[in-house]
């Protein structure tokens, strides 16, 4: 074996087509040719000697012998980083990327300026800001934390409670004039309501009374979305009535453009949450970030940390 041949290079191209299983993936998250990723893992596989990968048209797995070296090489590479970062944080200028994946309404909304605050303060620390709803692979796709709304089952990684967010039904006064004011929850399968086609279940409603009393009712409507910018907008335009998250449109009450609908009675809080990856949670620049945002977004409206 030619030790010159194993390079840090080619464990960290090595190691994120393991994660990703795919070749084309790794070239375009590294931003290099997908030949360069092919080389390195040749050029690898020729100084060890032994196939690390196992390659199909489909995807790439990895061999008997690739699955020892991964976790070698994850702790290898999880050592250089914290050596690095111990020695940018001895010179006192906390430095380096961290990709984080995030809600997406409670991305634009709130999070992308708590990021910028956050480069304020540490210019030299990069960010690449995904946002989706979707419940993706951390770890695979290469992430080092999540901002999620919902249980979280996911016991391989960090789990710290940011707190629960407050949600209530809202509508335009538009609306409102128009189709009349529900008073009791029974009213609402008659009104029009702006539904969520993405969470299982949004076709009936759960509601709480202030004195503990539970009501379910069915709710349906015209409109579905699956993005909670576009109920933001449905609400706006005078649409029908829906659950919102206070943080969501606390903006909107406050201006009067929503109002709130039968304020006595309130869907079920959702927790808020942040994933963050084990292998990233030493690195002081991830510690940095998590701290901020947990204090930041749990002071936002309808977060409640008790």
């Amino acid at each position: 074996m030619d030790k010159s041949d194993v390079t840090l290079e080619r464990m960290r191209t090595f190691v994120r087509v393991a994660e990703r299983e795919s070749l084309s993936a790794v070239a375009r998250e590294l931003r290099i040719g997908q030949s360069t990723v092919t080389r390195h893992l040749r050029e690898l596989e020729q100084a060890l000697g032994v196939p690390l990968l196992s390659r199909t048209t489909r995807r790439v797995t990895l061999t008997e012998e690739g699955s020892g070296y991964y976790g070698s090489c994850v702790q290898i590479l999880r050592l250089v980083e914290q050596a690095s970062d111990e020695a940018r944080v001895a010179r006192g200028a906390p430095a380096g990327p961290i990709r984080i994946s995030c809600t997406a309404a409670l991305g634009v909304l709130h999070v992308s300026r708590l990021i910028f605050a956050f480069q304020d303060h540490y210019p030299d620390i990069g960010i690449d800001l995904s946002l989706t709803d979707e419940r993706i692979d951390l770890v695979r796709e290469g992430v080092d934390m999540a901002l999620r709304l919902g249980p979280l089952t996911d016991s391989s990684m960090k789990l710290r409670s940011i707190g629960e967010s407050s949600r209530l039904l809202v509508a335009a006064p538009v609306y409102l004039a128009k189709r009349g004011r529900p008073l009791a929850p029974e009213d609402l399968p008659a009104h029009e309501g702006i539904r969520m086609s993405n969470i299982t279940g949004s076709d009936r409603l759960i509601l709480r009374h202030a004195s503990g009393s539970r009501h379910e009712v069915s709710f349906d409507g015209g409109l579905r979305v699956d993005h909670g910018l576009a109920a933001r907008e449905a609400l706006v335009a005078g649409r029908g009535i829906a659950p919102a998250h206070l943080w969501l449109v606390h903006d909107l009450l406050a201006d009067g453009r929503l109002e709130a609908v039968l304020p006595d009675y309130a869907p079920p809080s959702v927790p808020l949450s942040m994933l963050i990856v084990p292998e990233r949670a030493g690195i002081s620049r991830v510690r940095l970030l998590v701290e901020f945002l947990t204090e930041q977004i749990g002071g936002l409206a309808g977060i409640d940390r008790s």
